[in-house]
């Protein structure tokens, strides 16, 4: 029996049923939903809208169905519509009667909306925690390569020599703002809209308030309105996925390229590998590539909710059914990825040998510019005096450090310690400042992103 059917003579097409029917993905909100339904039980006992009897029944019949729910043994029937019509039909089923006084002056538009927001809140810290977990493994190996050298790229040309830990933390602080970004979304999801009804608000007096702090929320919504129509909050959480998919994609990015042959600096577990059904030779960057694609769908989602909300007028319309299974389907999405990316950066063989002969004399042109700033010529004149020694080995076909002590005075004010500026751990030890890629540097880096988890 539905909620609403008083109205109405005939029944519902079955093929229109199975369109509107929300139940196949708002069953995920059932525990939300019974514990916002004993609050709202309390609130409208305190409201003198139950007696103690009524409400001592409902509050049984509700943890029944909690535990129900917990057990895996609650039975839903063809007529349940959705999560919410679900639960008060087997209310009744326990109590009888008394299950149909829980819904007065509450509307499915408040209470999907608030089972929805408790959802997220119990969501967060589960996604924090996972995203934490990825960053423990970057640090982990970090930890283990501080004295891996390794080029640093711009352009994905070789540009100056870093190393392999300050690339890797690279990657945390990018995860970092992530985490930062779900911890200021839980401010505007932690806005109850419980109360409001389906628009105008609840005609019997219920300490909004009290229902609030009862539910774990900061503060009741202001505008009934609003709250009902309100889904920032899903699109934000959306965003915040999205950008953190952006972010694995560019991490996948590398470390695909990286276990390649022409770069030959990692090699995968067999563990986070696939093969080919036709090519016995092949060890393939699979979870990374399959991270690499879910940015495309973590952006599509936030996308498709993005475009469903742009031109809904005020309040609740049923257009907002759509807005939980791109939530889910993110969440369950970057639950399922986060730890198998960790565990495949944890179990990589790293080749130290291969990155150190990918340093070439080249990437030190700076250093050599860096080296006659040091001995008072301007910068610009500096940097033009490297490029002129970078043009003249290209022209030899030699490396840079391979030309004559008399070719470098005819460029500029080179002096014999010139070939001290070739060695790769010099141009990264002198990188001291805060951020930098130097031992010194990363000490003090390292200690922070420890700080942070």
């Amino acid at each position: 029996m539905t909620l609403w059917g008083g109205r109405f003579s005939g029944k519902l097409d079955p093929a229109a049923w199975i369109l509107n029917t929300s139940l196949p993905f708002d069953q995920r909100l059932a525990a939300q939903d019974v514990r916002g339904s004993i609050a709202w039980a309390g609130a409208i006992f305190k409201a003198q809208v139950l007696t103690e009897i009524e409400h001592d029944a409902i509050v049984k019949g509700l943890f029944s169905i909690a535990e129900e729910f917990a057990q895996h043994t609650f039975v839903f029937v063809e007529s349940d519509e959705d999560i919410h019509t679900a639960v008060e039909r087997r209310l009744g089923e326990l109590i009888g009667a008394a299950a149909g006084k829980l819904h007065t002056g509450r509307s499915r538009n408040d209470q999907v909306a608030t089972d929805f927001r408790m959802w997220l809140l119990d969501t967060l810290p589960l996604l924090d925690a996972a995203i934490k977990g990825l960053q423990s493994s970057l640090i982990t190996v970090a930890e283990r390569n501080q004295a891996t050298l390794m080029p640093g790229y711009t352009h994905l040309q070789r540009a100056q020599p870093v190393t392999l830990a300050h690339w890797l933390l690279s990657h945390f602080w990018a995860l970092q703002r992530d985490r930062e970004r779900l911890v200021d979304l839980r401010d505007r999801v932690a806005v109850l809209p419980l109360g409001c009804g389906a628009l105008a608000g609840t005609a019997f007096p219920v300490d909004r308030e009290a229902l609030a702090a009862a539910l774990g929320f900061d503060a009741p919504a202001p505008n009934s309105l609003d709250a009902v129509s309100d889904r920032d909050f899903a699109a934000e959480f959306l965003f915040c996925t999205a950008m953190l998919g952006v972010h694995l994609s560019k991490l996948s990015e590398n470390i695909i390229l990286f276990s390649t042959t022409e770069f030959g600096f990692i090699e995968l577990s067999d563990a986070y590998s696939t093969g080919s059904s036709l090519m016995p030779q092949k060890k393939n960057p699979d979870m990374f590539e399959l991270a690499r694609g879910k940015a495309g769908t973590l952006i599509g989602l936030l996308t498709g909710l993005i475009t469903t909300l742009k031109g809904l007028p005020s309040t609740y319309d049923k257009d907002l059914q759509e807005d939980k299974q791109p939530v889910f389907q993110a969440t369950d999405t970057l639950l399922g990825l986060l730890p198998v990316l960790a565990g495949a950066l944890e179990t990589m063989t790293v080749k130290p040998e291969k990155m150190l002969a990918a340093i070439d004399a080249n990437m030190l042109a700076t250093d050599l510019a860096d080296y006659l700033v040091n001995k008072g010529l301007p910068f610009r004149e500096a940097h033009a005096a490297a490029g002129k020694a970078v043009r003249l080995a290209l022209e030899k076909k030699i490396s840079l450090d391979k030309l004559s002590l008399d070719e470098w005075q005819s460029i500029g004010a080179f002096e014999s310690d010139v070939y001290q500026v070739f060695e790769p751990i010099n141009s990264i030890e002198k990188k001291n400042a805060i951020g930098g890629t130097s031992s010194q540097s990363f000490k003090i880096q390292l200690q922070h992103a420890k700080s942070k988890i």
